[in-house]
């Protein structure tokens, strides 16, 4: 596992850069499926406009205005501190720099003359371009705006409301865990519910869309191959950095002591859990409690690796498990029984449905329609995925689901509601 790109680069390149330790793999992803989801939502859109089933807005623009005083403070605040923080990492110098370099991002420490000298620059570079637009004379213009030209408000939009949104969920989820310590969970750095951030984004981004003119049903649809890649992209953080965000104990094997999975008979997996009882009666409190199931590798999918039913996910960015002997620094722990996978089958399952949407946007006519489709695909997704995945059940509702069981439920339902609504909509407007 890579908790940071220190150790990728370090696995997979050779190459040891501490200030890369400043960069999660988690949040690195999180941002990849961001860029990855605004680029094929801009493809897309453009799409449409071209096939003038989306019109842009006119709006009016200042142009040739100088820059005011707020303006130039504003931006050289921004730069000064990233640079104040930038340049201060190269004064690292620590024991322990796994965190370190964490520690240092979230303090007040950093290099004044360097973020001195990069908030001056781009404030100046910004009063430059403005004096030049100046020169002509400040005059009113009106604009077209395409649709495709808001998405950078979209992805700010949806990165600030969906980290809030998927903070609240997570925390509703595991509302015992938020009543025993609510600031802890607040402002931990872990801890976030996809469902939450997509709801609560969803709301405000058609909020937004609505107010700019933009057609909804056509937004939506233009969004859903996105968003379906975004999730892809997103399970990659959680995969690659160990945030145990992955499935229940496979225990048809066991981890050895260089943390390889081995597969074993049955009775193996109570000597494992005998062998590490300080980890699991930590974890569940009782043996009975440990969520497991027994599965080894079938003879027909001999060409897999053994990891892909089972995996002990060691260097953990959580450090969840057992010590791994010989290992110094903050990540060395390894499961001493491995999970199922979990975000390694969503990865390779919404990327085969990302494939699948983008073959069908140019089939499916009917506005809304390829949304639906997508809460039909993702819900079904998540809920067989929760069988064997790691996570809150609500012990106080018949048969006991999860927050993510009930919400994908809910998933198929709406989206196979909304697609007969849409096509309903679709032939009244067609017939008037």
């Amino acid at each position: 596992m890579y908790p940071n790109l220190y150790y990728a680069f370090q696995d997979l390149f050779g190459i040891e850069l501490p200030f890369l330790k400043v960069v999660q793999t988690f949040g690195f992803f999180v941002a990849m499926a961001f860029l990855a989801a605004a680029y094929v939502l801009t493809t897309e859109l453009k799409r449409r406009e071209r096939l003038g089933l989306m019109q842009g807005v006119k709006e009016k623009q200042l142009v040739g205005k100088p820059a005011t005083p707020l303006e130039l403070i504003g931006v050289g605040l921004v730069w000064f501190i990233f640079g104040y923080k930038i340049f201060g990492l190269f004064s690292i110098n620590a024991t322990n720099q796994d965190t370190a370099y964490v520690d240092f991002l979230l303090s007040s420490k950093g290099n004044l003359l360097g973020g001195i000298a990069l908030g001056g620059l781009m404030a100046f570079l910004r009063y430059n371009s403005k004096k030049k637009e100046a020169a002509g004379g400040t005059k009113e213009s009106e604009v077209m705006i395409m649709p495709h030209q808001r998405v950078p408000d979209f992805t700010v939009l949806a990165a600030i409301v969906g980290f809030i949104g998927a903070k609240i969920f997570h925390n509703l989820e595991n509302f015992g865990e938020f009543l025993s310590d609510p600031m802890g969970s607040l402002f931990s750095r872990g801890g976030f519910t996809f469902y939450g951030g997509l709801i609560l984004a969803s709301y405000v981004i058609i909020r937004y869309a609505k107010k700019r003119k933009i057609s909804t049903r056509h937004l939506i649809d233009s969004a859903a191959p996105a968003l379906m890649l975004a999730y892809a992209v997103g399970r990659m953080g959680c995969h690659f950095s160990g945030d145990g965000d992955w499935g229940i104990y496979n225990s048809a094997y066991v981890t050895d002591v260089k943390g390889t999975v081995v597969e074993v008979p049955k009775a193996e997996f109570q000597s494992a859990l005998e062998k590490n009882k300080d980890f699991f009666l930590h974890q569940y409190q009782s043996f009975d409690n440990v969520p497991h199931a027994s599965f080894a590798k079938p003879d027909a999918l001999g060409f897999l690796p053994d990891w892909f039913f089972a995996y002990s996910y060691p260097h953990n960015v959580i450090n969840e498990g057992a010590p791994i002997p010989g290992c110094e620094g903050q990540y060395c722990s390894v499961l001493p029984i491995p999970v199922f996978p979990t975000p390694l089958y969503e990865i390779i399952t919404c990327m085969l449905m990302f494939i699948l949407l983008m073959a069908l946007r140019k089939k499916i006519t009917t506005p809304g329609v390829m949304f639906g489709f997508y809460l039909i695909l993702v819900g079904i997704e998540r809920f067989f995925v929760e069988l064997i995945r790691v996570n809150t059940k609500y012990e106080f509702l018949p048969l006991q689901p999860t927050q993510a069981e009930l919400i994908s439920l809910g998933m198929v339902i709406g989206g196979t509601l909304f697609i007969i609504y849409c096509k309903k909509r679709y032939q009244k407007e067609l017939a008037s």
